[in-house]
């Protein structure tokens, strides 16, 4: 395994065969560490030529076990305020920033508890969803939380300052439009969990918007 200045998943992304042959090489990823400890790479998955990407921050305990993301809880969460905004679900493509579950355990054979991937882990899997976001193109990404947001939009991004608004960044090499809101798993933790769950739905709903 290289220094951690030098993790990355470029020499493992193909240049030809489109999202599926991106599925099947980022299954053998070593671009980083992480893979040693997950279960599996989780891709993204959805309609390849979604108008809406939506980009997360990694894969949970149930997304590492079943290789799909957003499938757990807060997944579940998410496609209903999707379909509370006006977008459905099904039209959408879905990934994360990291393609692995990162997490720590408490004691052995205990519960799996989320540990929030290092800026650098995510730059180094950042490979991968720049190949996703020029496969799918689409009109517009959904920024889910502050690690998806710092992979996209560099370390200076708050979430809290720019959720539920428009805007137009320089993207690996491409001009995108970019909501940013809350990842669905702080609204399941926010000790108000309906406000914070109409938040998101009010940011969706921008997003809605601005696709027309």
């Amino acid at each position: 395994m290289p220094p951690e200045d030098d993790y990355t998943a470029g020499p493992f992304v193909p240049d030809h065969g489109g999202l599926p042959a991106l599925r099947e090489a980022a299954a053998g990823c070593r671009g980083c560490p992480l893979h040693r400890d997950a279960t599996q790479t989780v891709f993204g998955q959805g309609n390849p030529h979604a108008r809406v990407m939506l980009v997360g921050e990694q894969p949970g305990d149930q997304e590492d076990r079943q290789g799909k993301p957003f499938v757990g809880p807060a997944g579940q969460l998410l496609d209903r305020a999707l379909d509370e905004a006006g977008l459905d679900p099904a039209d959408a493509y879905v990934t994360n920033a990291v393609k692995h579950f990162k997490f720590m355990r408490a004691e052995p054979r205990k519960r799996r508890i989320h540990k929030a991937p290092t800026l650098r882990e995510a730059a180094a899997c950042g490979p991968w969803l720049a190949a996703e976001l020029a496969l799918v193109g689409p009109e517009l990404i959904v920024v889910l939380g502050a690690t998806a947001g710092k992979a996209l939009l560099g370390s200076s991004f708050r979430v809290t300052q720019v959720r539920g608004t428009v805007l137009e960044e320089e993207i690996h090499g491409r001009r995108e439009r970019l909501v940013p809101t809350v990842h669905p798993s702080a609204v399941l933790r926010a000790d108000d969990r309906e406000a914070a769950y109409q938040g998101l739905v009010a940011d969706l709903t921008v997003a809605a918007d601005a696709l027309g």
